[in-house]
C-alpha cells in the first residue's frame, strides 16, 4: 500500500475504491499528505465514508487540520455514531465550535449521542432507526422504507412504535414483504424481541449479538422508548477494541495501543510504569528469600530448582488465570460460580501437581544423588501446583467485584502469589528436613 500511494493519486479511482480502502491509503500517508488527500476527497463529496472507516484518533486528527467550514460539512455526511467516534478525540472547545456551525438537528442529534458513555449502548448506537406506527399498513410501510432507504445507517429490520414512541415489536422485511398489502403491520410484527438497554455496557452487548446472531438491535430508554440500533459492524469493531485492550493490559501496557513500530520513547512511555510497579510488587519475594538465607548457605544446591519452582507456580497460575478471565469475558461464568471454578481447579491443581511433583522428584533424585532432596522438591512443586491454580482462578472474580479491571492486574498479583507459595513452601520444607538432604 505505501508503494502505491507514492505515486500522483488519481482521485477519480479513488473515489470508485471502497471506503475502507481509502482509510487505508489516508492512514498510510504521512500526516501533511493525507490532509491534502483528504481534501481533494473533500472537494468531491467523497471525504466522509473513509474518514468514518478510520480509527476515531487518526480521523479526529486529519480533522483538525482542516478549516471548520471543512469539517462541519464532512461531519454532516458522516454517520451519526462516525461523527460522536470522532469528536470524542477532539479538544471539547472544538467540539462546540463545530457543533455550533452545524444545522440545528444534526447538533441536537450529536449532543444527545455525546451524552451516553462511549462504553454504552447508547454510546455506540445511530439514531437511524426506521419506526413505524402500528396502523401503518404493509403497503405503506414498504413506500416509506423506499423514501428513508437514503437517510438510514441499514435496513435490516423495522420497529413498530405507539404515539410515543415505545417499542412494540419488530418487523422482519421478508414478513413485510409476503404480507397481503392491507395488513396493518401490528398483525404481522415480532412481540417478543431481544432489545439493548441505552445504558447496557458494550462488552454486554457484543455478548448479546454472539448470542443471538442478529445484525442489529434496537436501543431503547427505561420507558422503553426507541432510541436508535446498534449494528453488528459496530459490534465487531467493540470487539476488536476489547480484545486488543485486554491483551496489552496483561502485558502490562497501560498508556493506550503500542504498535509494533512506534518510536521508542512512545513505547517506553507505555510500559515502563507498570514494570517499575511490578519490581516493588516482586520485592516481596526477595524479602521471603532472604529469611532464608541461611538454609541456601547451608545446602547450596537448593538454590538451583528455586528459579524453576517460582517459574513452574507462575505459569500454572498463569494458565488458571486466562481460563477465568475468558470465561468472564464471555458471559460463561459469574461471582456465583465462583466455588464451582475453585473446586474444578483444585482438582486440576492437584492432578497435575501431582504428576509434574513425581517428574521434578525423579530428576533433582537422579542429578543430585540425593533421594530425600528429590521428595522435597517434588512435594513443594505439587503444592505450589495447587495454590497457583487457585490462585489463578479466583483473583479475576475477586478483583471484577470490586469494579477492578481483571485483564489489569490479576496477571503481575497471581504470579506473585504463585512465586511467594513456591518459595516459601520449597524452602520452608528445606529448612524444616535440612538434616536429612
Amino acid at each position: 500500500m505505501p508503494e502505491e500511494i507514492r505515486e500522483p493519486v488519481d482521485i477519480h479511482r479513488l473515489i470508485r475504491r471502497h471506503p475502507a480502502e481509502v482509510a487505508e491509503i489516508l492512514a498510510a500517508l504521512r500526516e501533511e499528505e493525507a490532509v491534502e488527500l483528504l481534501r481533494r476527497l473533500y472537494r468531491r463529496r467523497a471525504a466522509a465514508a473513509p474518514l468514518g472507516e478510520m480509527e476515531p484518533d487518526e480521523a479526529a486528527k486529519l480533522l483538525a487540520e482542516l478549516n471548520r467550514e471543512e469539517a462541519v460539512q464532512i461531519l454532516s455526511h458522516m454517520e451519526p455514531d462516525d461523527a460522536v467516534d470522532l469528536l470524542a478525540e477532539l479538544p471539547p472547545e472544538v467540539v462546540q465550535e463545530i457543533l455550533s456551525r452545524l444545522e440545528s438537528r444534526e447538533a441536537k442529534e450529536l449532543c444527545q449521542l455525546l451524552a451516553y458513555p462511549p462504553d454504552t449502548a447508547g454510546g455506540l448506537m445511530s439514531p437511524e432507526a426506521v419506526a413505524l406506527p402500528g396502523e401503518m399498513t404493509a403497503q405503506d410501510a414498504i413506500e416509506h422504507l423506499r423514501r428513508v432507504a437514503e437517510e438510514a445507517e441499514t435496513i435490516y429490520y423495522a420497529y413498530v412504535v405507539d404515539e410515543k414512541k415505545r417499542l412494540l415489536g419488530v418487523l422482519s422485511l421478508r414478513e413485510l414483504v409476503l404480507a397481503r398489502p392491507e395488513t396493518p403491520i401490528r398483525n404481522i410484527m415480532q412481540s417478543e424481541f431481544v432489545s439493548l438497554p441505552a445504558t447496557m455496557d458494550v462488552e454486554d452487548v457484543a455478548r448479546t449479538f454472539d448470542k443471538y446472531n442478529f445484525l442489529a438491535l434496537p436501543v431503547v430508554d427505561k420507558a422503553g422508548k426507541l432510541l436508535g440500533i446498534v449494528t453488528v459492524d459496530d459490534v465487531i469493531d467493540v470487539m476488536r477494541e476489547e480484545a486488543t485492550e485486554d491483551v496489552l493490559r496483561l502485558g502490562g501496557i497501560l498508556g493506550g495501543e503500542d504498535h509494533p513500530l512506534d518510536p521508542p520513547r512512545s513505547s517506553v512511555r507505555k510500559r515502563l510504569p507498570w514494570l517499575m510497579g511490578l519490581v516493588l510488587l516482586n520485592m516481596t519475594v526477595a524479602a521471603v528469600v532472604s529469611r532464608f538465607e541461611a538454609t541456601i548457605a547451608q545446602v547450596a544446591f537448593v538454590a538451583a530448582l528455586m528459579p524453576l519452582i517460582a517459574d513452574m507456580s507462575g505459569n500454572a497460575a498463569a494458565q488458571a488465570l486466562s481460563v477465568a478471565i475468558r470465561g468472564m469475558a464471555v458471559g460463561t461464568v459469574h461471582w456465583k460460580d465462583l466455588p464451582r471454578v475453585m473446586w474444578k481447579e483444585l482438582r486440576v491443581g492437584f492432578l497435575a501437581g501431582l504428576a509434574l511433583g513425581v517428574q521434578i522428584g525423579l530428576i533433582a533424585t537422579l542429578l543430585w544423588r540425593r533421594p530425600f532432596f528429590g521428595a522435597v522438591a517434588g512435594l513443594a512443586l505439587a503444592g505450589t501446583t495447587v495454590g497457583a491454580c487457585l490462585t489463578g482462578g479466583a483473583l479475576p472474580f475477586f478483583f471484577k467485584r470490586v469494579g477492578i479491571d481483571p485483564a489489569l492486574i490479576s496477571g503481575p498479583v497471581a504470579t506473585t502469589i504463585g512465586d511467594l507459595i513456591g518459595i516459601l513452601l520449597f524452602l520452608g520444607l528445606a529448612t524444616a528436613f535440612m538434616s536429612y538432604l
